[in-house]
């Protein structure tokens, strides 16, 4: 099957997902070179919405499996695994004074990651027919 052959017809997806799609398409993921310049050229609103997805920052397990990123959506649970219990190790072994903070925010970057990484994710599978394991893919570090 050639690569002609996998990408997918836009109709049926909101609006919302239109914009994003037709972005991607013109200036490619966030790691191309033409990105950048087109994405700060947008206004506010349109650079939140390009490069962040709101509903996966607050339920990212959930959305992800629900929009079929199951792959993705495992990687980043066994990041988030890994990361808790070296965290939970680290604070039995030296008895940690601020673990309630460093468990606040590694929670919040664990969930910046999934607002981050879900529409360029969801464009992959949907519009390139791409679906791995990587959920980083294509993005910009």
């Amino acid at each position: 099957m050639s690569t002609t052959d996998q990408v997918q017809s836009r109709d049926g997806y909101s609006e919302k997902w239109q914009q994003r799609f037709a972005f991607f398409d013109e200036h490619g993921g966030p790691n191309s070179p033409t990105f950048k310049p087109a994405w700060l050229k947008l206004p506010l609103r349109q650079r939140i919405k390009i490069n962040a997805n709101i509903i996966a920052f607050f339920f990212g397990p959930i959305y992800l499996f629900v929009l079929g990123l199951w792959k993705k959506n495992l990687t980043l649970i066994g990041i988030l695994l890994a990361v808790s219990v070296v965290s939970e190790i680290f604070y039995s072994a030296t008895n940690f004074a601020y673990a309630k903070q460093v468990d606040m925010a590694e929670g919040f970057v664990i969930n910046t990651l999934y607002a981050w990484t879900t529409n360029y994710a969801y464009y992959l599978k949907e519009i390139k027919g791409e679906q791995s394991w990587n959920p980083f893919k294509g993005l910009r570090w």
